[in-house]
């Protein structure tokens, strides 16, 4: 089956039923979309279908199509995304290992949402879990990524 990863088209043999995560990590090398819970509850394996956050790792690969797939890697070229820049600002990150789910969903609400409130924030980012518990960063890194990304307009 053919997958549009990153800007690319991309040929895979694998069985309709895997999940799209394990497809991005074992089959294709994107490591950077992480495994977490298998349930699609706590938002590490978020990557960008078509520009929506989506779940992947509870996403068969068959039901994915057309679509266009995003991971991190493919957010942006060096890590130049408003909202990667952000985290690295602010110093966001503490063990990281969320942190790539973290951005992606805060970058698809910075897509929809250029400008969002803490309702919204909280909304986005409500269902991606941090152990490490960098909420007030997270949101901060958002604000600071809304005000550059107004500034750049």
């Amino acid at each position: 089956m053919k997958l549009h990863v990153n800007g690319a088209v991309l040929e895979v043999d694998a069985p309709g039923e895997m999940p799209l995560l394990w497809v991005l990590r074992d089959l294709l090398g994107y490591t950077g979309t992480k495994f977490g819970c298998g349930l699609a509850q706590c938002g590490v394996c978020t990557v960008h279908l078509d520009g929506h956050a989506t779940r992947s790792c509870t996403l068969p690969v068959s039901m994915v199509g057309e679509r266009k797939i995003t991971t991190i890697e493919g957010l942006s070229a060096g890590g130049t995304h408003a909202v990667q820049r952000a985290w690295a600002i602010l110093d966001v990150v503490q063990c990281g290992y969320c942190q790539s789910g973290q951005i992606m969903c805060a970058a698809a609400l910075l897509a929809e949402k250029p400008d969002p409130s803490d309702a919204d924030i909280d909304l986005a980012m409500g269902g991606t879990i941090c152990r490490c518990g960098t909420y007030q960063r997270i949101r901060e890194a958002i604000k600071h990524a809304a005000s550059g990304r107004r500034a750049e307009r």
